[in-house]
């Protein structure tokens, strides 16, 4: 077992996280409240090290933290079934899939409207005309509205 010990900027260094990043997920739960020492500084072990590793890269990936916290306690019991953790990762995927369709849409939305536009008068400018139509008539997304914030 490893028993090397990282002091708080250390672990952040080597998981490339804030060091308030990593408070943060103490108070929140997400990381193991580490030992301290006499003087109150944070002692963290490789448990820390692979914890926040785990969650910066399940992240990255961009797993909201309601997962990445859901996820963290099946690594706490890993004899049980992985079922929702495929259940978890497929959702995901689906809400990822969801916004690249949107982002499609907005792209070719924003590419029709800049080559519509003849670089002339902003009387006569296509963006302008666009972002002003309140009735979202010239959309190409489905529901005439509804980029990728919505």
């Amino acid at each position: 077992m490893d028993a090397a010990e990282y002091a708080i900027g250390e672990l952040a260094r080597r998981t490339g996280t804030k060091v308030e990043t990593i408070r943060w997920y103490e108070r929140n739960q997400l990381m193991p409240q580490p030992a301290r020492t006499a003087g109150g500084r944070r002692v963290y072990r490789r448990v820390h090290l692979d914890r926040l590793a785990f969650i910066r890269h399940a992240r990255e990936l961009g797993f909201p933290l309601d997962d990445v916290r859901a996820l963290l306690r099946l690594t706490d019991v890993p004899e049980h079934s992985c079922a929702e953790a495929d259940r978890i990762a497929r959702a995901h995927l689906a809400a990822v899939r969801g916004r690249i369709t949107r982002l499609q849409a907005l792209e070719a939305e924003l590419a029709r409207m800049v080559a519509d536009c003849g670089q002339g008068r902003v009387a006569d400018c296509r963006v302008i005309e666009v972002l002003a139509d309140h009735s979202h008539a010239n959309c190409l997304h489905p529901e005439g509205h509804g980029g990728p914030e919505a």
